[in-house]
């Protein structure tokens, strides 16, 4: 967070500088208007992408990989496998039974498998179990 204030902080001065270099080279006739524009919106370019590639690194680095060799060694049916993320969504057995087009009395089967097959005593806890597991990405 220190780090993000610091960088905006830094941007904002370096534009400050900026603006006030333009306005004085306007001032004195050394530089057009059209060229101050150009030069602040290049400034702003070199920003963007900068901004950009940081960003989708970080996405890049946040994803876990799905081990699907766990999946079938614990017995996980394709079914149990959508359940489990309708349930990693925050979805009520209604909500996924609706979302499913089965039973709510099937979703509770499904979801008490769930629980013993992830050694689980709450959804949440069966949640967690499975992003250890790499069967949820993060």
């Amino acid at each position: 967070m220190k780090k993000t204030v610091f960088v905006f902080s830094a941007l904002i001065i370096a534009l400050l500088i900026l603006f006030q270099l333009s306005k004085y080279s306007y001032i004195s006739g050394d530089l057009s208007i059209e060229v101050g524009i150009a030069v602040v919106a290049v400034v702003f370019f070199i920003i963007g992408i900068y901004i950009n590639k940081r960003t989708l690194n970080r996405e890049r680095q946040v994803s876990n990989p799905i081990d699907p060799e766990k999946i079938e060694k614990l017995g996980i049916s394709k079914r149990e496998y959508e359940v489990l993320l309708c349930i990693s969504k925050g979805l009520s057995n209604k909500e996924i039974a609706e979302q499913l087009f089965v039973s709510e009395s099937t979703i509770k089967t499904h979801v008490s498998n769930l629980l013993v097959k992830l050694n689980a005593k709450r959804r949440t806890q069966a949640i967690q179990n499975a992003k250890n597991l790499k069967i949820l990405a993060v």
